[in-house]
């Protein structure tokens, strides 16, 4: 199984943040975020090589990123070059997912995920389930508030975790469960996203293809434990910095097993 981590944007609403420092790289709680967005990725034993795609002006940056980490990454980390220089001539999402399965020639079961995407928890059992569906898998969370779903995407799903409804960005959201950048495609189902590109479709927001795709093939969720940040404001990335220190701190505090008992022992 590969993993691809979506990193070629330009994340202009961050400006000056990152006019000069990738998204991905930003700080949160003294580490990249890529760091994090790895971490979750940690308990997907299955994965034995992440393809990090990004752009022409920020690759030098990801590079040396991934000499400051060797050894210390979950997985062997690769960095592609997607060769685009800003948003006028950027690929998009789906654009580079198809440009990384071309250019590495992938026949692989394949997880992607959004190098801002946050996870308070890891995504334990996320490959398992993935694996026993053989079919493509999109993460969902509830975000609770139908007005704030009109910005992401909302979906519906059957008992069994299919979904029979997908629309981005809707004016009347049916529901507030939504579908984020966190995604499986088996190996069987990758010739489903190069005719996607074929087909001339919107190569950007990924979400696009799993619109396209539910239609066509059987497509399940999972649904994502715990806290989800979607880094797309000072805000949020302020929100999450504080959440991961805090995590951070919960860990360090010595549980009761770790102290000495009353004889001292």
């Amino acid at each position: 199984m590969k993993a691809i981590v979506l990193a070629a944007g330009y994340a202009t609403r961050l400006y000056p943040l990152t006019l000069h420092t990738p998204k991905p790289l930003l700080t949160i709680a003294g580490q990249p975020m890529l760091n994090h967005v790895l971490r979750a990725l940690a308990p997907l034993r299955q994965i034995d090589l992440v393809y990090i795609v990004t752009n022409d002006r920020f690759a030098p940056q990801f590079e040396a990123w991934a000499r400051s980490q060797a050894g210390r990454t979950p997985f062997p980390c690769t960095i592609i070059n997607d060769g685009t220089t800003d948003d006028a001539n950027k690929r998009g999402a789906i654009g580079d997912i198809h440009f990384v399965l071309q250019t590495q020639q992938l026949q692989d079961d394949l997880v992607i995920v959004a190098g801002d995407n946050l996870f308070s928890q890891p995504l334990i059992g996320f490959g398992e389930y993935c694996l026993a569906r053989q079919a493509p898998v999109l993460g969902v969370y509830d975000v609770g508030n139908l007005e704030q779903i009109r910005h992401y995407n909302a979906i519906s799903t059957d008992a069994e975790g299919r979904i029979t409804f997908f629309e981005e960005k809707p004016a009347q959201p049916r529901s507030t469960l939504t579908g984020i950048a966190l995604y499986f495609y088996p190996r069987a189902s990758l010739p489903l996203i190069q005719q996607y590109i074929a087909e001339g479709n919107n190569p950007d927001q990924p979400g696009r293809l799993v619109q396209w795709m539910y239609p066509r093939v059987p497509f399940y969720t999972w649904r994502v434990p715990g806290l989800w940040f979607d880094i797309g404001s000072r805000e949020s990335l302020e929100q999450a910095d504080q959440l991961f220190r805090q995590l951070a701190s919960d860990r360090s505090q010595p549980r009761p097993t770790d102290t000495p008992d009353s004889h001292g022992t």
